[in-house]
Parts: C-alpha cells; sequence; structure tokens
C-alpha cells in the first residue's frame, strides 16, 4: 500500500462511520491490515465492514490492476467490556504504530495520519472520530483531558505487545493464567467465551441476549417455512399454480387469492409487509394496498 490507498481507506471509513452511525474511538492502519475499537450504530458491525472492506479492494484491485480477494480472511470481532477494557484498548490500538517502529515516540504519534491519536490530542482533523467520548474517560474539562490522556498513552510505552488484549476467553478476560490458577483453587469458577473479552457476569449476559436473538430467528424462520406452505396449500385448493400466483396476475380469482392470503400471512403467520410481499410476488405498497381494501383485515 502507498499513502493514495491509505488516504482511500481513511476517507471511505470516515464516511461509512458518519452514515452508518457508527461512533470510531480508536484506530490503527498499519501496512498489511488494522486495528479499530469502535461502537456499532443502527446497521450494525457487520454492515459498516463489509461496505468498508469490499468499498477498498474494489478500489485497489481497479488502481493496480489486480483481480481477486485483497483480505485473506474475514475480519476478526472481539466483544469487550468497556468498562474494564476501554481506555487499556484505546492505548494499545493507537501506539501500535510506536511499537512498529513506524512513529517515533508519542511526538510523533501526534501527527502520524494513519492512527486516531491525533484526533484525540486536537494535532489532526477527523471530526467523524468520537473523539468528545474518548476524552470524557479522562476529565470534564478538553485541555484536562488531552493531558491526562497523552500522559496515559506515554505510560503505555515501555509495556510492549499486550497479547491479553487481542482476543477473548478466560486467561486473557482474568487478567493472565495465574489469576485463572488462584480462582481455580478457591473452587470459584468464570464464565468465558474467546469471542468476548470480560468478566464472567459480562460474558452471561451477551451469551444470554445472543441466545434470546437466535431464538427469535429461528421462531422467525419457523414463520416463514409455515407460511410458504400455507400459500402452497391454498393454491392447490384453488387449482391456481405458485407461478401464476407470483407472476402479478390481474386474473379475478388469482387476485382474491392473494388478497386473501396476505391477510393471513399477516394477520396469523406474523409476517411483515416485507416478508409478505416476498412470498406474494408483489411489492410492500401493492400489500399495504391489499389490506386497506380488505374489510377483514383490522386497520
Amino acid at each position: 500500500d502507498d499513502d493514495i490507498d491509505r488516504e482511500n481507506f481513511v476517507k471511505r471509513f470516515g464516511s461509512l462511520a458518519v452514515e452508518t452511525k457508527t461512533r470510531i474511538c480508536a484506530w490503527a492502519l498499519m501496512d498489511n491490515h488494522a486495528h479499530i475499537l469502535l461502537k456499532s450504530g443502527e446497521y450494525g458491525m457487520p454492515c459498516f465492514m463489509r461496505r468498508l472492506l469490499t468499498g477498498h479492494a474494489i478500489f485497489y484491485n481497479l488502481r493496480h490492476g489486480r483481480h481477486g480477494h485483497l483480505f485473506q480472511n474475514r475480519y476478526k470481532s472481539i466483544v469487550c467490556e468497556e468498562d474494564a477494557y476501554f481506555m487499556e484498548l484505546v492505548r494499545y490500538i493507537h501506539l501500535n504504530p510506536v511499537r512498529a517502529g513506524i512513529a517515533k515516540g508519542v511526538t510523533d504519534l501526534d501527527r502520524y495520519p494513519w492512527c486516531g491519536h491525533g484526533a484525540i490530542v486536537g494535532k489532526i482533523d477527523y471530526s467523524w472520530m468520537d473523539r468528545e467520548y474518548v476524552l470524557r474517560w479522562f476529565g470534564k474539562r478538553e485541555k484536562i483531558a488531552v493531558r491526562r490522556y497523552s500522559d496515559f498513552i506515554g505510560k503505555g510505552l515501555d509495556q510492549g505487545n499486550r497479547p491479553e488484549l487481542v482476543g477473548g476467553g478466560l486467561i486473557r478476560s482474568m487478567g493472565g493464567w495465574g489469576v485463572v490458577k488462584s480462582i481455580r483453587r478457591h473452587g470459584e469458577k468464570e464464565l468465558s467465551d474467546e469471542r468476548i473479552l470480560g468478566s464472567g457476569d459480562f460474558v452471561k449476559e451477551l451469551l444470554s441476549g445472543a441466545d434470546a436473538a437466535a431464538r427469535r430467528q429461528f421462531e422467525n424462520g419457523n414463520q416463514v417455512k409455515n407460511a410458504i406452505d400455507q400459500v402452497k396449500a391454498e393454491c392447490e385448493k384453488q387449482k391456481i399454480s405458485i407461478s401464476a400466483l407470483l407472476a402479478g396476475s390481474r386474473n379475478r380469482d388469482i387476485s382474491r387469492l392473494r388478497s386473501d392470503l396476505a391477510v393471513t400471512l399477516i394477520r396469523e403467520f406474523g409476517l411483515s409487509l416485507a416478508e409478505t410481499a416476498r412470498q406474494l410476488g408483489i411489492s410492500t405498497s401493492a400489500v399495504s394496498k391489499l389490506l386497506s381494501r380488505n374489510k377483514d383485515m383490522k386497520e
């Protein structure tokens, strides 16, 4: 990569952060990878990362006349417990260029363009970074917060690589194997997960939420499957083919069946307008019109 590629990545990174309302707290662009600490927005992190990486890959391939994948594997993502790890992660990420020998100390890092540190201390204008949120961890008044942040960053220069901050799991979350052995000697147990950096309670809370989401997704999948079976059964009963129903025919019998099915799929199966439209081969606005015309459907 050269500076043109890096500039494209950072520009795309910033514009997507604004568009998707993703809060960027720390980042460092290295020679062949990047570190990012973010709070995902309304579109979620997968959408943000997919658009960022795909967009950059297309730009890079066109510019360099190459084809194929630019990134070898899917990005690695870890959920972190904010109170325990936020400040340490900001420091770890922003010191990456120094550890790699690209930037020479904190003073050089202040104006290093391929890292979020310069924006936090006010030397570089990356307005899309959530600078205020980061500084709030160091004080209410900006000038004092910037000084404390800079001091905090400087104190991490001799820490070297921090393997406990690059993944989840029990050993990392507890602060090392010694702590794990200690709590085991006392007969205590701590829930852990390789995708999560945080305490046992934090892991439990996240996994419970994930289980609930998975159950909802499974239930929604069953609803759609049952709805499809209902559509097939009604078509067979009326001697109307699925293809004719989905072709948008205005035949009276087909139109009546489509209208009845729209009501059934929404009222009895709980499908959304969009999913009902997909199953009936029409637009969501057409579904809305069918519902408004059907006297059996409550507004």
